[in-house]
């Protein structure tokens, strides 16, 4: 059986556990809640798992695999139904432009590593450190609101009818900004399709709030 080593607040791993859900492909959940609280059995022995220390992490047999969007397509080739990706080649590239914006252009900026780097090393208050979130936070969701409104296959997800990848990109992303105090007011269709994601089982199962490790966090844990 596949292991997804994952945390339950990470929105990279959300992004994984939607996939295996919408495909039914059966998984155990590895915490790496000892990893976050710095027990150094742990993290030395997750380093030898994935040297970068961090989720999502997917074992399957022999085979590591990290990198949320690299293990969305490793599930995508070998568990193929239901498709994540759309069978058009422009809607193909289309589901794929909104995840990568997510991943490459919003994610990395507001990581919590980051956001620590810029209060601790750089000596950034909290304040300018969320101005910093909330900027690209903005910029990016922005960009994803006039792709989705001007795009000819957006429907009620944002490819279609049904949830591709674009969509397990959106969705932990919506519930990244909105945790960080965002509003979704000026993304109207975004809050379109993030209240159709959620009435899917897929994505409801997956919620952060529902993960087996979420007891192991006090409520200040920060992601």
């Amino acid at each position: 059986m596949l292991e997804l080593y994952s945390y339950y607040r990470s929105t990279a791993s959300y992004r994984v556990r939607i996939a295996l859900e919408l495909k039914k492909i059966p998984y155990i959940y590895k915490s790496v809640s000892k990893l976050r609280k710095g027990e150094s059995k742990f993290t030395d022995e997750f380093r030898k798992i994935n040297p970068q220390k961090m989720v999502p992490t997917l074992v399957d047999g022999q085979a590591i695999i990290s990198q949320s969007l690299v293990i969305i397509e490793y599930l995508e080739e070998r568990y193929p139904q239901p498709a994540l990706l759309p069978k058009d080649s422009l809607a193909r590239a289309y589901s794929r432009q909104i995840a990568l914006l997510i991943a490459c252009d919003i994610h990395p900026l507001n990581i919590k590593r980051v956001r620590e780097y810029l209060t601790l090393p750089m000596g950034h208050n909290h304040s300018e450190k969320m101005d910093w979130y909330h900027h690209w936070v903005g910029e990016g969701l922005t960009a994803i609101e006039y792709l989705l409104t001007n795009s000819q296959f957006c429907g009620s997800f944002c490819c279609g009818d049904e949830p591709t990848i674009a969509d397990l990109f959106l969705v932990p992303q919506v519930y990244n900004a909105e945790r960080f105090g965002c509003s979704l007011e000026p993304y109207p269709t975004i809050g379109k399709i993030q209240k159709k994601c959620m009435s899917h089982p897929a994505f409801i199962t997956t919620q952060p709030h529902l993960q087996p490790d979420v007891w192991e966090y006090n409520s200040h844990d920060e992601y």
